[in-house]
Parts: structure tokens; C-alpha cells; sequence
């Protein structure tokens, strides 16, 4: 028997080092950009608006194909093909010679990732339903722990190394990620002729299909909603503080608060969830959620904004195991990649709709709308989920699997 504690350390290793790689250059594209050839300041911003969402878009797309892979072949040979081919194309950036091959290797990043979609299903689908949730949330701390890390990590060693370097030593990261999954991961799934399915029979394996969709919406909404004020973050601080100085400081704080309490929380809310049930904590979650969003348009200073964002990220900190979870109790295990998949998809297109959204209504409207958008979003997904998750229509995992291979 496979210890899942096992897998489930390794797998919250390989998301936390993947996030940190990933997130350590991403605040320098544009100075990169720079390096390459390209000097105008328009030209700048849009190469770098190019190369940064790319990978997201391609992600987008790509990650139900590998889900499907995962469900035929398993889940380790997709944590090992996401992590080498990461490892390699991260480290040739570092190589490129123009702003065109850059943008190449990203695109191609983006097709041969998906380590943190595999992970999840396989931490879903080894670890007893009574400790999913607190393993699902221990496993988001990972990722969101990489991506606070790797920025601060990613400017120390720009200073120290250069630019060039840096993609070097994060592809080496990603192959220590790569050697730890290969050695330490023992997998228990047996594919099975029925991993080989066309899209209208995945869906037809799942029987709650709306419940499933709201949790695709809730996983868009919830991205998007950590993600809305980015663009205009800056502007709002500048707003808000009498001088300019340390703007940037502060505006990384602003950021950095709510991922903080995501971090903190995600693990206790997890557990929350083995006891009271998923459902309840994503609702309680949705609801608190939309209320401490509103006062971020009404906050007089920069620390009552980094206070009130903590307190949001703490509401939204139990729910990506909460989703994780009620996908994970209604759906077969020999689709559970292939939903998997589609549900990181929702996270990826709310990673690109969030900040653009956030831009638009801004510069639109004023930025007092971006929070007050944000908390109808949040309330409306609430009800929804709601009205979806009435829990005498949904059906355990087990319970589908029998009744499917009948």
C-alpha cells in the first residue's frame, strides 16, 4: 500500500518548487524583454503583456488533453512529462536570442505543463475521504507558498546573477522537482480500457454534471477575484498614501496579503471541510468572501487595504479544496483526470479574465467598482453553488464507479 502522507508531501514539494520556479521570473519579463532587442517603452509593455499570458492561454487548452493522458496512462508519467519538460524549456530560455524564440519557448511551457493538475488528482485519489480535504489543502499551501516565494527569491537573484541565470537556475529547480516525483512517488492507479473515452462519455460517467460546472465556475471566479485589482494596484496605492515613496513596497504588500492568508488558512479549512462537509465551507467561504470585498473601495489608507485583503484571502483560502473535494466525491476515478483537467482549465482562463477584467471596469468606471464587481461575482457564485450543490442529488465516487461498471 502506497502511504498517501507520502504522496502527498512529494507532490506539495514538486507544486511549491514548480509555483516558486514559475513566479521567480515573471515580475522581470519585461527587463528581459529589454535584453532581448526591443527598447521602445510601447513596444515593452506589449511584448511583455504577450509573453507573460501566453503560457496561461496555451495551459488553458492543453491541461484536459493531459488530464485525458493522465486517466490512460496514469497519473506519475504526467508528473514526470510536466516536470522535465518544464525543467528543459525553462532553462533554454535563458538561451534565446530574440524576443521571437521567447516568446516560442513560453508558448511551448505552457503546452507541456499541468505538474499541479496531475498532483491534485493523484492527492484526491489516494488519500482517504476523510482527510481529502485537509490533504487538498495542505497540497493549494504548496502552490500558493511558491508563488509568494519566487518573486522575492526571483529579485534577490537577479542582483546576484543577472537576468540569463536566473531561467538556468529555475530550470534546475524544476528538474530537482522532476528527481524527487521520479524517486519518492510510487502509484497504485491502474489504467484501464475505460480511461479511453470521447468527451460525451466522460460526461455521461458524471452524474451531477450541473454540480460539476458550478465548480468550474467557482474555481474561474475565485482566480479571477484574487487577481482583479493587479493591473491597478499601483495607481490605487498611489491613491490612497500622501507621498509616492515606497510605492512598490506597497503595492507588493497589497498583493502579497491575501495570497498570505490563503497560505495560512488553507490547511485548517481543508479540515474544516472533513468535518462539516466542502459544501458548507465553500458557501461560508463564497459569502464572507463578497463582504470583505466591498470595503476595499471605501479604505483610507494602504494598511487598512492590506488589512482587509488579508481577511478576504482567509475567506477564499478554503476553497479551492473545498472544489477540489466535491469534484473529487462525484465523479469515477477513471475520469477523474480528465475533469481534473477541465477544472485547472477554469482556474487558468480566470488567471487571464481577472486582471483584464479588473483593468476594463477601472479605467471604465473608477476603481471603487473593481471591488464592488468583484463581491456580486462572489455573491452570485454563492447562489448558484447553492442552488447546484443540494446534496440528496450528488453521489459519491464510489458509488458512481459501481454503478458505472455495471
Amino acid at each position: 500500500m502506497v502511504s498517501w502522507k507520502r504522496v502527498l508531501l512529494v507532490c506539495w514539494f514538486g507544486c511549491f518548487v514548480i509555483a516558486a520556479g514559475m513566479n521567480l521570473v515573471l515580475p522581470f519579463i519585461p527587463l528581459y524583454v529589454e535584453q532581448l532587442g526591443v527598447h521602445d517603452i510601447a513596444e515593452i509593455e506589449i511584448w511583455s503583456g504577450i509573453t507573460f499570458g501566453a503560457p496561461y492561454l496555451v495551459c488553458a487548452f492543453a491541461t484536459p488533453l493531459w488530464g485525458a493522458l493522465t486517466d490512460r496512462f496514469g497519473r506519475k508519467p504526467m508528473l514526470l512529462r510536466a516536470s522535465l519538460g518544464m525543467a528543459i524549456i525553462m532553462t533554454l530560455q535563458g538561451f534565446v536570442g530574440d524576443v521571437y524564440q521567447f516568446l516560442g519557448l513560453r508558448l511551448l511551457m505552457g503546452a507541456v505543463s499541468g505538474y499541479v493538475s496531475a498532483a491534485i488528482t493523484v492527492v484526491a485519489t489516494q488519500t482517504p475521504k476523510d482527510s481529502s480535504g485537509w490533504a487538498l489543502g495542505t497540497l493549494s499551501s504548496g502552490t500558493i507558498g511558491g508563488t509568494l516565494l519566487g518573486p522575492l527569491i526571483g529579485g534577490a537573484l537577479v542582483e546576484i546573477i543577472g537576468m540569463r541565470h536566473v531561467y538556468i537556475v529555475t530550470g534546475a529547480l524544476i528538474f530537482v522537482a522532476f528527481i524527487v516525483t521520479l524517486l519518492f512517488i510510487q502509484e497504485n492507479h491502474k489504467p484501464t480500457n475505460k480511461a479511453i473515452l470521447s468527451n460525451r462519455q466522460v460526461w455521461e460517467a458524471v452524474t451531477d454534471r450541473r454540480l460539476i460546472w458550478a465548480m468550474f465556475f467557482s474555481n474561474f471566479i475565485l482566480t479571477a477575484a484574487n487577481l482583479t485589482i493587479e493591473p491597478v494596484v499601483t495607481v490605487y496605492v498611489n491613491e490612497l498614501q500622501e507621498d509616492a515613496g515606497h510605492l512598490a513596497m506597497i503595492a507588493g504588500a497589497v498583493v502579497s496579503s491575501s495570497g498570505i492568508a490563503t497560505f495560512l488558512f488553507a490547511p485548517y479549512f481543508g479540515k474544516l471541510s472533513d468535518r462539516i462537509g466542502p459544501r458548507a465551507v465553500l458557501l461560508g467561504g463564497l459569502v464572507a468572501a463578497a463582504i470583505f470585498y466591498v470595503p476595499q473601495a471605501f479604505v483610507k489608507d494602504p494598511w487598512q487595504l492590506i488589512g482587509v485583503r488579508f481577511l478576504a484571502g482567509a475567506a477564499l483560502a478554503g476553497l479551492p479544496p473545498a472544489i477540489n473535494s466535491i469534484v473529487r466525491r462525484n465523479v469515477p476515478d477513471y475520469v477523474a483526470g480528465r475533469i481534473f483537467g477541465y477544472n485547472h482549465s477554469a482556474f487558468y482562463i480566470g488567471s487571464i479574465s481577472g486582471p483584464t477584467l479588473g483593468g476594463m471596469i477601472a479605467a471604465h468606471l473608477g476603481i471603487p467598482y473593481v471591488f464592488f464587481a468583484t463581491s456580486a461575482l462572489l455573491f452570485v457564485n454563492a447562489v448558484w453553488v447553492y442552488l447546484m450543490s443540494d446534496p440528496s442529488r450528488s453521489i459519491l465516487c464510489q458509488e458512481q464507479e459501481e454503478n458505472l461498471s455495471l
